[in-house]
């Protein structure tokens, strides 16, 4: 990396080669005085900075004799992740000479990533100390985080602590400092891609067993915390262990919006959100996030400081038990269900004092937790439509005249905070009136069907069955408007597999009269995203002789494109299967197959239909089918928009030729000559002026003589150098015909003129008689 040359003086030279990608930089802690030089001569430059770049080489030199005591050397690599990995780890370890021992040296790493980047410190982990404070090894650790308005200091560590990783979102810098005459500590730390986090930096903390304490600080303490932004600590607690949170050196900031807030989150009793200045909530069910948020500040106002506080976290072991005083009723649910799940944790659950390895309670009780983990027990609770949960649905067991007119919620009950897990799943049994119908819609929007390869995103499954089983699984956020059960009892089972809380309203429940087909689904697709539908109990197939229609609307101007695809028939004892597609307003069907008739696997329907399905009694086999609906532009709006795009390019087309010709027009006008034309009448007129004179005899006068002398003198002069005309200067008549003459052409068109004001008349021929002899009177060309 470095070559060092040792004067007497001092470290005074270096010549410095960095690595491939990597790069040196050498800068001074002082605004003057000692200087690093390059060159020599005249080429020879003089700074307080110089940087490096890799495969370079240069030669440098001090003009004092104690750089080192001046000059800090930082050494920077980059790495980058991509959406798969990152290209490299961080790998403390001096390369080459120790040239640079002398000086107070900082190692970086500059981290780039699309989303969030990891670090993993679990080999010996990390504590954080205050900017002030020095580490027992001379090694001190720093984490920043890159944001648009500059970067944020995550904090200060030093090695051996119970830090086991840290996430910074998008990009950001890792270095080690470490003074002068100390060698680098060869260490690994691997760098990952990191989850999807939206906070400024997620830190994970491993508390150890037995009683602990440790120190953290918000980013940039002592100045403070960055203007309306997040920060996470994850912690992961042993068992029987608890963990108590106190705030001190606090310092809170003038907010202009929002607020600041600590929030805890654990997969027992989800968030609580506590004042900065409030008593904090002691955790005692096992791991869970501490988030520090900050609001936007009022930085103008004289005084104001910001946000920056220190956080001490303690943990110790705990085994005692925690009781719980029961209501079933209360909850508003028949049961309620605990069962233990795991045989080897040192899980205890009592009953009024009996130990119990699964209980079910229906009324009131007693009831202990000990050293008991979330993923220790499985809660489930269970109502009808006879408990307050359904408001008023109770009412119409009977009589449908009897049923509320509005949808009635299914809530879900909130359990006590003594339960050391939330509510798994909830299930809800709605026994309609006969020649009823039982309609479910999700107030969180629409719904989708789940499928094996398309399971749900948020984690929350629907599961609706009947008497005779399954109908299917739904997830919020889809197509499915509603969904219309006939006369039978159908469950509503709504469970959580993230081990979160379910939202208090997930599901909404309506008696309504009776319906034709033993299923109404109302469907309303979007553009851009296709709608899967499967039959009820699929794959399993339909109920015998049961009947499901799909009610499907499409926009105006757009065609629903089907496919059917995974189809399973059955040979039918009796009637058949079958499946049909009919168009809103029409008769005609659109489509229609039996089982023994081979299908199509895709039509197009122009708008919104009915898509219904009937199944048979089958021998053998089963009629299940997965229809996928995807909405396209219809093919006549296509071409009205060809036609129209068509006619305004035909219409500006005209336009263009109508203006090309006006504009050669006008062109060819003021180009045309004025010419006279011959006229044998006698008549002298300029065409496109004056038009053409009714009669002769006005003009009658105007050719009878004309002295050939003013007008064709240059003629005649030509005329006597060649000896055509003699000395006289008047006119000759023409005597006949010479050798030495050939006879003028004949004339090409009516409108050729012999020569301008020339009378000729042929021997023996009056002036009235060649008049006579021209016959008809010609128009000329280009006259009015």
């Amino acid at each position: 990396m470095a070559a060092l040359t040792t004067p007497s003086g001092g470290v005074q030279a270096l010549t410095l080669a960095p690595e491939r990608g990597s790069t040196i930089r050498i800068r001074s802690r002082q605004v003057n005085g000692c200087k690093v030089c390059t060159g020599s001569g005249r080429t020879k430059r003089c700074s307080t900075y110089l940087e490096v770049k890799d495969n370079d080489s240069v030669t440098v030199a001090f003009d004092c004799s104690r750089p080192e005591d001046v000059f800090n050397v930082e050494i920077v690599r980059n790495i980058e992740c991509t959406t798969k990995s990152c290209n490299s780890h961080i790998v403390l370890a001096d390369s080459g000479p120790l040239a640079l021992a002398g000086f107070n040296r900082r190692f970086s790493w500059n981290l780039k990533s699309a989303k969030a980047f990891e670090i993993d410190f679990s080999d010996g982990g990390l504590r954080q100390i205050k900017v002030t404070d020095r580490c027992p090894d001379g090694h001190s650790y720093t984490l920043q985080a890159f944001q648009a308005t500059g970067g944020v200091v995550i904090g200060k560590y030093c090695r051996v602590g119970r830090i086991a990783n840290v996430q910074i979102l998008n990009q950001g810098d890792f270095s080690v400092d470490i003074p002068a005459g100390e060698k680098l500590q060869r260490a690994q730390f691997d760098v990952h891609l990191g989850d999807e986090i939206k906070s400024l930096a997620r830190i994970t903390l491993m508390l150890p067993k037995g009683t602990s304490s440790l120190e953290l600080l918000s980013p940039n303490y002592p100045e403070s915390f960055p203007d309306d932004d997040v920060m996470e600590w994850y912690f992961e607690v042993p068992n029987k262990h608890k963990v108590a949170v106190r705030l001190e050196r606090l310092t809170e900031p003038v907010c202009l919006k929002k607020n600041t807030a600590v929030e805890y989150h654990n997969r027992a009793r989800g968030a609580v959100v506590v004042g900065l200045a409030a008593p904090q909530p002691e955790q005692r069910q096992g791991n869970f996030t501490l988030t520090l948020r900050n609001c936007e500040m009022d930085r103008r106002r004289s005084g104001s400081s910001g946000l920056a506080v220190r956080l001490l976290v303690s943990s110790s072991s705990e085994s005692f038990p925690v009781s719980c005083n029961v209501d079933v009723g209360e909850l508003g649910v028949d049961s309620l269900r605990v069962k233990k799940m795991r045989p080897t944790s040192q899980c205890e659950m009592k009953v009024n004092s009996v130990l119990k390895e699964e209980v079910t309670l229906t009324s009131k009780a007693d009831v202990s937790f000990q050293d008991c983990l979330p993923e220790d027990v499985q809660i489930t609770a269970e109502t009808t439509i006879g408990k307050p949960t359904f408001q008023g649905l109770a009412a119409c067991v009977r009589h449908l005249k009897d049923c509320p007119k509005t949808a009635s919620r299914l809530v879900i009950p909130l359990l006590p905070a003594c339960f050391p897990a939330p509510l798994s799943n909830m299930t809800w049994t709605v026994s309609p009136p006969r020649q009823a119908t039982v309609e479910l819609t999700s107030p969180q929007g629409y719904m989708r069907q789940s499928f094996p390869d398309q399971p749900c995103n948020d984690s929350v499954v629907i599961n609706l069955e009947e008497d005779l089983g399954t109908i299917g699984q739904f997830c919020p956020q889809g197509a499915i408007q509603k969904i219309q059960i006939h006369h039978c009892n159908v469950t509503v089972t709504v469970s959580h597999t993230g081990g979160k809380n379910l939202s208090e309203h997930v599901m909404s429940a309506l008696i309504k009269e009776e319906i034709s087909e033993r299923y109404i689904v109302t469907v309303s697709p979007k553009r851009n995203t296709p709608v899967f539908l499967a039959t009820p109990g699929w794959p399993s197939g339909m109920q015998d002789d049961s009947t499901i229609s799909w009610i499907v609307s499409v926009p105006e101007k757009m065609e629903a494109h089907l496919m059917f695809f995974h189809l399973s028939q059955p040979k039918c004892r009796t009637r058949h299967t079958n499946i049909k597609v009919l168009q809103i307003g029409h008769r005609e069907e659109v489509y229609s197959r039996r089982e023994d008739e081979e299908a199509d696997s895709e039509i197009t329907v122009p708008g919104s239909f009915y898509l219904n399905m009937s199944n048979c009694r089958p021998e053998r086999g089963h009629f299940s089918v997965i229809t996928k609906i995807t909405l396209q532009d219809s093919i006549s709006r296509l071409l009205s928009i060809v036609l129209s795009v068509v006619a305004v390019l035909l219409v500006i087309f005209i336009i263009v030729l109508i203006v090309v010709c006006v504009v050669i027009r006008k062109k060819k006008k003021k180009l045309s000559h004025q010419v006279s034309i011959y006229n044998p009448n006698g008549t002298s007129f300029l065409p496109g002026h004056n038009g053409f004179p009714e009669t002769r005899e006005d003009d009658d006068h105007v050719y009878t003589s004309i002295e050939d002398t003013l007008v064709y003198t240059h003629l005649l002069r030509k005329g006597k150098e060649i000896d055509i005309y003699g000395e006289t200067d008047t006119y000759r008549p023409f005597t006949g015909r010479t050798e030495a003459c050939k006879p003028p052409p004949a004339p090409r068109g009516n409108d050729q003129g012999l020569v301008d004001n020339v009378i000729y008349q042929t021997d023996g021929q009056s002036e009235v008689e060649h008049s006579t002899n021209l016959g008809p009177r010609l128009e000329p060309e280009g006259g009015n």
